[in-house]
């Protein structure tokens, strides 16, 4: 059996065990970025749902709107007939 003469990097045991005071620490750049482009997407996800939502709502409002103007119309129709013919 050969020997190996190169060794396993020496590790620092003293920010393995402390990581809160380790500041030096490296981000992977590719990383990231995905990282950043789901949060992207998940935000226009979000503002698509949400104007979507607000279309929704307002042509909602405007049939209900529309629904109240036309039975308050029909029953002040309906009262002036009765009214007139009353008379």
């Amino acid at each position: 059996m050969a020997t190996d003469t190169t060794t396993f990097p020496e590790g620092d045991a003293e920010a393995e065990l402390n990581p809160g005071q380790n500041t030096s620490f490296e981000v992977d750049p590719v990383s990231s970025e995905i990282a950043a482009e789901k949060v992207q997407k998940i935000v226009e996800k979000r503002e698509n749902a949400k104007a979507k939502r607000g279309a929704t709502q307002t042509l909602k409002k405007t049939i209900i709107i529309s629904a109240v103007i036309v039975a308050v119309a029909g029953a002040a129709f309906a009262i002036t007939k009765k009214l007139k013919e009353n008379k």
